[in-house]
């Protein structure tokens, strides 16, 4: 099962190097990782994406909280929260399919951010699974190439 995990950390040289080693030193997968300061400059939100059974991501937490510099850590997994990534697609655009691949952007709420000859640049914004349907409906008009982000995520606000 995929876990996305938020660690406030301090915002120090090394502190990344640290997280990354226990978990390549400890044989555990980083799907994608996304890490900026927060609204205090010395610290930092590191979110990442790994795989594994409760037990696996529970020790992982454990091991995480030991780290000097780690000021909390939240597994989203268990919140209600929401996720998103980002991602730019440049996508083949001749003359006959440029109107199918602007139908496409435009029901996933995308836009084209680059124009050139024979192709287009298109930057979305959303969760994992939105972000594939797009892929695998440009795909047969033809992806040249692809960039994607790490997922991002925010417990939701309470709702009392």
């Amino acid at each position: 099962m995929k876990h996305t995990i938020s660690v406030l950390l301090q915002n120090k040289p090394g502190v990344l190097s640290r997280v990354t080693g226990l978990f390549s030193g400890r044989g555990f997968n980083i799907e994608s990782l996304s890490v900026n300061q927060t609204l205090e400059a010395d610290v930092s939100c590191l979110t990442l994406v790994t795989t594994g059974d409760d037990a696996i991501v529970e020790q992982i937490t454990k091991q995480l909280h030991k780290l000097i510099d780690v000021i909390k850590v939240t597994d989203n997994s268990e919140t209600d929260c929401v996720e998103r990534e980002m991602i730019l697609i440049r996508v083949k655009a001749e003359a006959n399919t440029r109107a199918e691949v602007l139908r496409i952007i435009d029901i996933f709420r995308g836009k084209v951010v680059d124009v050139g000859p024979k192709t287009y640049m298109i930057e979305m914004t959303g969760n994992a699974h939105k972000l594939q349907a797009v892929v695998d409906l440009l795909r047969p008009i033809g992806i040249q190439e692809i960039v994607r982000t790490g997922t991002i995520a925010m417990i939701r606000a309470h709702k009392n």
